[in-house]
Order: C-alpha cells, then sequence, then structure tokens
C-alpha cells in the first residue's frame, strides 16, 4: 500500500483521485491546502485523514510515502523539491517544471534523494498510444504531421471581464503552451524524438501570455504542426501523415481510439481496450516504480526534452516567466 498525499484541490486532482479508486494499493492519506478548512473538506471527501495547510508538516510527516502535485506550474519546483528532499515520490502535474533549468534540478534531487519523480502526462501512458507506435508502420514513411488540441476555456470569458485567471497569468508560469500546447508537444517527442529546429507563432493577450499558438517542428525527412489554443475550440482530428495513408486521432490528450485511411481509400479502425480516465495509466506506472523499484528514465527524458522545446517558443515569442530569473536553481 502505497499512502499518497495531495497539493491542490482542483478539477484534475478530482481526476486523479477517480482513477486511483481503481487501484488497490492507492491510498489517499493526507490532503494539503493553503487554508486548513479547504484541506479538511476536499481531504475527508475522499477518505484522508491527516489534513495540512503547511508544507513543511507535510514534509515532515513519516505517515506520506508519496505526494500528487497539482498547483499552479509557478510553485511546482518548490513544492517537488521539498517533498524529494524529504524522502517522498512525487508525481508532478504537467508541466512539471517551468523550464529547463528547473526541470534539471528537480529530476537531479530525485535522484539525489533515491526517490521517484514523473511528471503527470496522461496520453504518454495511455495504451492508445502504444497502438499508435505499433501501427505507424502501416502508413510508410511518415512525412507530415499534425497535433491539434485546443478547447475554449470558461476561465477565458472572466479573463476578457479583466477578472483574475489563474491559467492566463504569466506569475503562474502559465498560458496556452504550458497548459495545453504541452500535450502536443510531449505527444511528438514520445512519437518522433526530439526535433531538429523548432519555429513558432502565438496569440498574445493583453497581458503578455499566449491564449493560442502554433509550433512548426522540423525533421530531417518530415515536418510537423502543433496547433493548440485556450481560447478557441477545435473540430478536426490530428494527423500523422505517410507516404501509404494517413492516422487520424480524435483526441490527442486520450488516444485511445483512432482510424487508419489508406491510400487505396481502405480504412482500419483500432481501438485500445482502455479506461475511460487515462490518468489511471500514469499514476499505475509511477506507483508500480516505487513498488518494483523501476527506473522511470525514460519518461524523465521526454519530459526534459519536451521543455527544452517549450523553452525555446517561449524565447522567441518573448513570453518570461518569473522562475527564468531565478539564480538560486
Amino acid at each position: 500500500m502505497i499512502r499518497f498525499a495531495t497539493i491542490g484541490t482542483s478539477k484534475i486532482t478530482r481526476q486523479l483521485l477517480g482513477a486511483a479508486a481503481q487501484l488497490d494499493n492507492f491510498k489517499l492519506l493526507g490532503a494539503y491546502s493553503r487554508e486548513l478548512e479547504k484541506a479538511e473538506s476536499f481531504g475527508r471527501e475522499f477518505g484522508a485523514e491527516l489534513f495540512f495547510h503547511n508544507l513543511d508538516d507535510l514534509a515532515d510527516c513519516s505517515m506520506i510515502d508519496a505526494v500528487y502535485i497539482a498547483s499552479p506550474n509557478s510553485l511546482h519546483y518548490d513544492q517537488t523539491v521539498k517533498m524529494l528532499r524529504s524522502g517522498k515520490h512525487v508525481l508532478c502535474e504537467k508541466s512539471m517544471g517551468a523550464n529547463v533549468k528547473e526541470v534539471k534540478s528537480m529530476l537531479q534531487v530525485a535522484k539525489d534523494n533515491n526517490v521517484k519523480l514523473l511528471e503527470a502526462m496522461r496520453p504518454i501512458f495511455d495504451p492508445g498510444q502504444k497502438l499508435i507506435k505499433e501501427n505507424l508502420s502501416k502508413i510508410g514513411t511518415v512525412r507530415r504531421v499534425t497535433l491539434d488540441f485546443c478547447q475554449y476555456s470558461s476561465r477565458y470569458d472572466a479573463f476578457k471581464k479583466g477578472e483574475t485567471a489563474n491559467i492566463f497569468d504569466p506569475k503562474l508560469s502559465a498560458g496556452a503552451l504550458m497548459d495545453i500546447g504541452v500535450y502536443c508537444v510531449h505527444s511528438l517527442i514520445d512519437l518522433f524524438g526530439h526535433p531538429d529546429s523548432v519555429n513558432s507563432a502565438s496569440v498574445i493577450l493583453s497581458n503578455g501570455i499566449d491564449g493560442a499558438g502554433s509550433i512548426l517542428a522540423k525533421y530531417e525527412d518530415m515536418i510537423s504542426e502543433l496547433i493548440y489554443s485556450k481560447i478557441t475550440n477545435s473540430q478536426v482530428p490530428s494527423q500523422i501523415q505517410g507516404e501509404n495513408g494517413v492516422i487520424l486521432i480524435p483526441h490527442i490528450s486520450s488516444p485511445r481510439n483512432f482510424k487508419i485511411k489508406y491510400n487505396d481509400n481502405s480504412e482500419e479502425e483500432i481501438v485500445a481496450e482502455a479506461c475511460e480516465n487515462n490518468m489511471i495509466y500514469e499514476l499505475n506506472t509511477f506507483m508500480e516504480a516505487i513498488e518494483k523499484n523501476e527506473k522511470l528514465d525514460y519518461y524523465n527524458e521526454v519530459s526534459l526534452n519536451a521543455i527544452k522545446v517549450m523553452d525555446q517558443v517561449r524565447k522567441q515569442l518573448g513570453i518570461i516567466f518569473p522562475s527564468d530569473n531565478r539564480t538560486d536553481i
């Protein structure tokens, strides 16, 4: 049994705990929030017994084995490092770090303290992603990839009214790239590796953060477009175009089903035997690594390569986060 605590009480934490309910070896023991009443209210709903509003108290609690962190991106580094140094394993929600230096440091701290660190990037662990890899050869040499994730945020309405919205706040290392474009970047790197070059363009909102963007990633024999947005919706699937056909993926964040259309007009529908809540796969991978002392090097390498691409994109767009100027990492 692995005894967990959560940091964060948002919708994504609820989704993670919904997946965790299907795993016999998961126990939610603790819940943290800056407000103790909120930690108690949220935690009791999911059966927690310990409640924290002080991170040091959580870090010092010997009854907690692992922590799931789903706070704003700008808090991930300090919270993760504190937990790792206290000997706790950490599953950190995407984007794990705000920049390359944070991610490198987090991974080094995990190694130094002999604990596991994993970025919660659900499509990478989805059985459908594995099936996409297994079926790539059917479409011949891949020449063009378009990964699309555009989802209008209800918080954009509040932003347009002048209200503060965390997801559009550069002080919190937020924005479309860090919140939704990250799925496209991770999926691209998981499928095809790190690109040779990256060029980007974005819709910059009134406060200097990106609301939508596109990335053109170049490989030796292939090009890829990553299209993401928090201020519009998309109705088109992602595509992997090969010389013999095309793979159509309806939902890049949950690739449990996809279709192959061949050049001869024949079609093949492929459906993975996958849970509707695909957060269960990242959680199960994390927990198995703890129980069996398995390495997570591949996934950590994907995370590192993804944040390298995202750093390049932000530099091209002129988007600066507070942590970019930190000198203590």
